[in-house]
């Protein structure tokens, strides 16, 4: 019995510390759970800011490249027509002053050559020789050696009458080529603020300080909106321009989110309701993972079906020019298995051989970092077929910001360019349709014009039997100097009748376009008998005043004498409520001497003394299907503009001192003339 009483004794002793010490265990494991939720509801706070930035950083960067691009893309074209000769005088220096309208960001944009002399500039007053930096010049140097658009190390300039004095300014130099001969560079001038005022956002721009650094992490430009950021929450982003390297940063001005406030209430309340809310919250959790997880499977799985779904192929690349990835649609269009593609390096099963050189030096550039945003090529099936294709081509970027390789969108453009056929062949039915329907509307006129002619052939025809007939009633021979005058004159009148007749016949005839070395006076004298026809008809006085030593005009003729008997039809239908007395159309022509405003022109006056044109009706009067006439296509001005400026001239009206309105015309002026 003395044994056994220890033994109870030892039992209670080791049972109570286990009564008491799994409460205090709880105890600290909720104090525990307390502490550690508002830290990790801090770094998932943290998480979710810096993640936000991010995204927003890369929505910014994109916007600002997006409205480079734009620039970038208006500054080739504008190159391309310089380079071919198109734009001189005041049309360059008005299309210069419209890029300046794109945004507040473009300062400045010039033409300068080969030894640095402006040739054409955006400003009033432009300097005899552009004062480029060290770097604007060593860019335009590599634009030169490359064929290719590239920026220059932005720098600040304090003579630049572009901005303001000190800014930093960034200069975009496109080369202009004619064959192999360098024309020098179109230059454009960039100010970095005015490109973070345009082009951020006011909303990030509340929340972040934005700044842009070079390559050496200088400070280039800078917008705080809302003062300085934090340094909590910063993210960087280069921006991929050719030519120079500048980066993206933005910096938070959130701080560091605050811990739980009143810890002891919220130690009470924890204590008090620790066993649910432990469990509730590892239910919770694990719901949330489970949802997460189903979540992340349903959106890879819609990508997926997205990309599978997409008619625009898509291929990666690696650094190398290895094909690392393409979508079915890509794979449809070169006509080759994925398993073909993937892995494979230049030169592609897809590339024609007729195009071999252009791949191998487009892969070249793309591959130095100098790629071309979008360019149109086309690519050979795997059964032999050429395809249109357009691509469009952009560096793929790792999450540390490090290029690892570009990323291309391939369209289709075969049925494009069928369309673009179609429109050319509906453009040439639609004049030819309007030159029947001119002439449907003249028709009754031609009629009665035609019956005179034929009337007076009848009456000589008849009075030359009658006279054979008498004499040969009286058994007389017949005297040919009766009969001359009367056979003469029917003659004379047939061949009025087939005048006539052939001049609609070339006008309403079709044929495909050509331009020619022609005399303007010969155009009008073809159709002379169709305008007057009209203005007898309206009782109108036709004046035309053509000088002898108007030189020629390089001119497609049906073409110009469609554009002559479309006014003048409409000039004459003005005058129809005029009083007779000032019913006169005039067709007047004079030389337009060439210069810097632009070349040797001829220029071409219709006017009507008629009624005038309305203002409302003058703002859509060159409007497809728009007319005053209750039978009218609305097509024939149009048409006529279309005309001229196919040409290369233009088409416009104003009103006539003396009442009614002038149209005008220009034709560019045959050197063959002179």
């Amino acid at each position: 019995m003395p044994n056994s009483v220890p033994t109870a004794s030892s039992r209670l002793h080791f049972a109570h510390p286990v009564r008491w010490l799994l409460p205090v265990v709880l105890v600290l494991f909720f104090l525990a759970i307390l502490i550690w939720l508002p830290w990790q509801a801090r770094q998932m706070e943290r998480s979710e800011r810096q993640e936000q930035l991010i995204a927003d950083t890369l929505w910014v960067e994109q916007t600002i490249r997006f409205q480079l691009g734009r620039h970038e893309e208006s500054l080739r074209g504008l190159g391309g027509e310089i380079a071919a000769g198109q734009l001189h005088g005041a049309r360059l220096r008005q299309r210069l002053e419209n890029l300046l309208k794109n945004g507040r960001e473009l300062r400045r944009v010039m033409w300068v050559d080969a030894e640095g002399k402006v040739l054409a500039s955006s400003e009033e007053a432009p300097p005899a020789l552009a004062s480029l930096s060290p770097a604007s010049l060593a860019a335009a140097e590599r634009a030169r050696l490359s064929r290719n658009p590239v920026y220059a190390q932005p720098e600040a300039q304090a003579e630049n009458p572009a901005g303001p004095p000190g800014a930093i300014m960034m200069d975009f130099h496109v080369p202009l080529f004619s064959g192999e001969r360098w024309l020098g560079s179109l230059v454009a001038t960039f100010q970095l603020s005015a490109v973070l005022e345009e082009m951020v956002p006011w909303w990030f721009a509340q929340d972040n300080q934005i700044t842009l650094l070079d390559r050496d992490d200088k400070v280039l430009a800078q917008r705080a909106a809302a003062g300085p950021g934090h340094g909590v929450y910063t993210h960087k982003r280069a921006l991929d321009l050719p030519g120079t390297v500048i980066t993206l940063v933005t910096d938070s001005i959130k701080s560091e989110p605050r811990l739980l406030p009143n810890l002891l209430v919220g130690s009470v309340i924890a204590l008090s309701l620790a066993l649910l809310w432990s469990l509730l919250a590892l239910w919770g959790h694990i719901s949330r993972r489970l949802a997460a997880e189903g979540a992340l499977r349903q959106q890879m799985s819609f990508r997926t079906a997205m990309e599978n779904s997409l008619v625009t192929g898509l291929r990666a690349r690696d650094l190398e020019g290895r094909i690392t990835y393409v979508n079915p649609a890509f794979c449809q269009m070169v006509g080759y298995p994925a398993e073909e593609l993937v892995g494979k390096l230049p030169p592609m099963p897809y590339w024609a051989p007729e195009a071999m050189a252009e791949y191998q030096g487009r892969l070249a550039s793309v591959l130095a970092g100098a790629v071309t945003p979008q360019v149109e090529t086309i690519f050979q099936r795997a059964d032999g077929e050429r395809v249109p294709v357009l691509i469009f081509e952009a560096p793929l970027v790792d999450k540390d910001g490090r290029q690892t390789g570009w990323m291309g969108s391939i369209l289709d453009i075969s049925d494009r360019k069928r369309i673009e056929e179609l429109n050319r062949e509906h453009q040439e039915k639609l004049q030819a349709s309007a030159r029947l329907a001119t002439m449907g509307e003249i028709a009754s006129m031609l009629a009665h014009e035609l019956n005179q002619p034929l009337a007076a052939i009848s009456s000589y025809t008849t009075g030359a039997l009658n006279l054979l007939k008498r004499n040969a009633e009286e058994h007389k021979p017949v005297e040919a100097t009766l009969l001359r005058p009367a056979l003469e004159q029917a003659s004379s009148q047939a061949q009025r009748a087939g005048q006539i007749i052939r001049s609609v016949h070339e006008f309403v005839k079709k044929r495909e376009p050509e331009r020619q070395d022609v005399s303007l006076a010969s155009m009008v004298d073809s159709i002379r008998a169709l305008i007057e026809m009209q203005a007898r008809q309206h009782y109108v006085s036709f004046v035309l005043d053509i000088p002898a030593a108007l030189p020629l005009v390089r001119a497609d003729r049906v073409m110009i004498e469609q554009v002559l008997l479309n006014l003048t039809r409409n000039a004459i239908e003005s005058m129809a409520d005029v009083p007779p007395a000032r019913r006169v159309l005039s067709i007047v022509a004079e030389y337009a001497p060439g210069g810097a405003a632009g070349p040797e022109q001829v220029l071409v006056k219709v006017i009507d003394r008629g009624h005038g044109i309305p203002r409302e009706v003058a703002e859509r009067l060159f409007s497809a299907f728009f007319s005053t006439k209750a039978e009218g296509m609305g097509m024939g001005l149009n048409i006529c503009r279309t005309a001229i400026e196919f040409h290369g001239g233009t088409l416009e009206h104003g009103d006539n001192p003396q009442g009614g309105t002038i149209f005008t015309f220009t034709l560019p002026a045959s050197t063959a003339g002179h």
